[in-house]
């Protein structure tokens, strides 16, 4: 069995690899072939290449282009601009006006997407034009954008869900339930962040007017319909029993097409770049997992789940006071690495450590997660934000990084509200499944 010194070395080299540019996928898989290799020999290494091979049976990983496939068919039909314009009608007398208007746009098309990269992208795409003739402030703009893609993960169907409950042999439907109050908390939240600074700088957004007749507004709220719709589908035959996880993705995909054809947008050029793109998004990200598959495999050979649970027991520390320093250490990681390589790189290594310490592994999952979304915003390798500003294409993406500063402090404050009121996550789940 290993000990818990030659862990950590193992575990550094890991992430100094991927410090230097090479491709998480690569860095497992190689990890685990040297640790075979030097401990087991050829036997050792045959057996990780047979569970590398087999890792892509998990039938629950096949929600994972389900959901890609949901939102690449949504963004491309149009749903997703007139979602938007809808929200606007509403949420334009509200302190911050369109600001507010990317935040629930963002939650709303999360709970399709279930990709806090892709939330980001589609939003910035549908959002920014609007803002071109209108005096806000540019820095609000971006951080409210980049705080609602945030809300991509966190809200189910997020796709960390399905990574997480894969990994960790944990209920996807669990996992998902756990995140419906903790996403709408941090919707919330980011709302009153947007109110509380328009209050204190006036100049940050107009007071925005509505000129659309009440009529025209009441209109326009059937295109809030296919997304709140399919959400209900997803999570409602879920929770009922009715289906699995990866049956109701597939159904909500199919829910798609009827609503492309109401918007006039379904053919076969659009079912083919939505099937291309989902393929490619698919591919990169098994890639990755059946690297983490055979890397969890060769750790387990080598003892080190034992290694690290005694570890524990040898550090004396509640399981408070774990949370926290996890809490510390990804908030830290994350300023460094990008959200998937964070979850796959160390999920082996701190699994062991929550189940030690008694840790419920699906509010764990839900904290993880909300860790992984703090990432995404944070200077200066938040893959969020470098989306944000690809789609922007002007100015510097220093005006993103301030804008989020506000944003990322709130979401530190929704991270201590969840360590401290567990049943934030823990309620529904026990509610629907026990």
């Amino acid at each position: 069995m290993m000990d818990i010194a030659s862990v950590t070395i193992g575990f550094l080299i890991m992430l100094g690899a991927m410090t230097l540019g090479l491709h998480i996928a690569t860095v497992m898989f190689g990890v685990g072939f040297i640790g075979a290799a030097l401990y087991f020999g050829w036997p050792g290494v045959n057996s990780m290449i047979v569970v590398y091979l087999g890792s892509m049976d998990e039938s629950v990983l096949l929600q994972l282009p389900l959901f890609i496939m949901l939102g690449e068919i949504l963004v491309r039909c149009g749903a997703t601009d007139r979602m938007y314009r809808s929200l606007t009608d509403w949420l334009n007398p509200l302190p911050g006006g369109l600001l507010h208007t990317n935040v629930a746009a963002s939650a709303l098309f999360s709970a399709v997407s279930g990709s806090s990269v892709a939330t980001a992208a589609t939003i910035s795409t549908v959002a920014l034009p609007s803002f071109k003739k209108k005096s806000y402030d540019t820095r609000m703009v971006l951080g409210s954008i980049a705080a609602g893609g945030s809300l991509g993960n966190l809200i189910p169907p997020g796709i960390a869900f399905i990574i997480y409950g894969v990994l960790t042999n944990t209920s996807v439907a669990r996992l998902y339930a756990g995140g419906v109050f903790p996403g709408a908390l941090l919707t919330v939240m980011f709302m009153a962040t947007i109110i509380l600074l328009t209050w204190w700088r006036p100049s940050i957004a107009p007071r925005e007017v509505v000129t659309d007749p009440m009529l025209v507004r009441l209109k326009r709220l059937v295109d809030l319909l296919p997304p709140i719709l399919i959400f209900l589908i997803v999570m409602g035959s879920i929770y009922s029993g009715w289906a699995t996880s990866s049956e109701a993705a597939a159904l909500a995909v199919i829910v798609t097409l009827p609503i492309a054809v109401c918007y006039g947008k379904l053919s076969f050029g659009m079912l083919h770049d939505a099937f291309l793109s989902t393929v490619n998004l698919t591919a990169l990200s098994m890639l990755i997992l059946a690297g983490a598959f055979a890397l969890n495999f060769v750790l387990g050979l080598l003892g080190v789940t034992a290694a690290l649970t005694k570890f524990v027991a040898s550090m004396n520390v509640t399981p408070l006071q774990l949370i926290y320093i996890l809490f510390v250490f990804y908030v830290i990681l994350g300023t460094f690495f990008e959200t998937l390589p964070m979850m796959v790189g160390t999920l082996p290594l701190v699994q062991p450590l929550i189940l030690a310490a008694g840790i419920d592994p699906v509010w764990f999952g839900v904290f993880l997660v909300l860790m992984f979304e703090i990432s995404l915003i944070s200077p200066p390798v938040g893959m969020t934000l470098y989306v944000i500003q690809a789609v922007r294409n002007e100015g510097s993406i220093g005006d993103v990084f301030r804008g989020t500063i506000p944003f990322f402090i709130t979401m530190l404050l929704m991270t201590v509200l969840l360590i401290h009121f567990q049943e934030l996550a823990l309620w529904l789940p026990r509610k629907a499944f026990d």
